[in-house]
């Protein structure tokens, strides 16, 4: 099973980067704000939690420790697989959600693409206690060089196999509500709708 990897970003999207070690290039799946830090032409490390199912073994990766045992603990909620555990990493730090779980904050879980409120309410629930008491402010992301990146519109659509050229084109297009100007719900109707029409 594969823990850690170091090597150099050769490609990246959205959920997603290649990190090519040694030759070999290895497809790691991460948290939007973790891939949009990596630095460029040089070596980075990431702890990777490697998820075998029948049909395939997929890995994970982050930035610390803390994240990728954050990331499996989620995964042990029912309802949350790792696509839902990325998205809320993506949104929020380990030590922000250990707050919102800690204050049952639902409003602030409801935030994340893939989660509704009774898996709001099943993860207050089931995570109380088992994630780290070391917190940080609600909220307060860290600044990321695209804000396009940490969208949840982006990640959203993202999860739902759009590409990354369809991802833009909603994210641009005005029949689009801006990030602030609408719920993530009403954003991501009409992102479908826009998508649904020929380009």
């Amino acid at each position: 099973m594969i823990a850690l990897l170091r090597g150099v970003v050769a490609d990246r999207g959205l959920d997603r980067c290649v990190l090519d070690v040694h030759g070999v290039g290895y497809l790691v799946f991460g948290p939007a704000a973790t891939l949009a830090n990596l630095p460029a032409d040089e070596s980075v490390t990431l702890h990777i939690c490697t998820v075998v199912r029948e049909d395939a073994i997929t890995l994970y990766g982050f930035d610390s420790l803390l994240a990728r045992d954050t990331f499996e603990v989620l995964r042990e909620v029912n309802g949350v697989g790792p696509r839902v555990a990325l998205a809320v990493l993506s949104l929020l730090s380990p030590g922000q959600l250990a707050q919102a779980v800690e204050r049952g904050e639902e409003a602030t879980l409801v935030r994340v693409p893939g989660v509704g409120k009774k898996l709001a309410s099943r993860m207050c629930l089931e995570l109380k206690g088992k994630l780290s008491a070391s917190f940080s402010p609600l909220p307060a992301p860290s600044p990321q060089p695209n804000r396009r990146l940490t969208d949840p519109l982006a990640l959203a659509l993202a999860q739902l196999d759009y590409r990354k050229s369809d991802i833009d084109r909603a994210l641009s297009d005005d029949s689009v509500p801006d990030l602030d100007a609408a719920s993530i719900e009403d954003r991501l109707r009409a992102a479908l709708r826009l998508l649904a029409r020929p380009s």
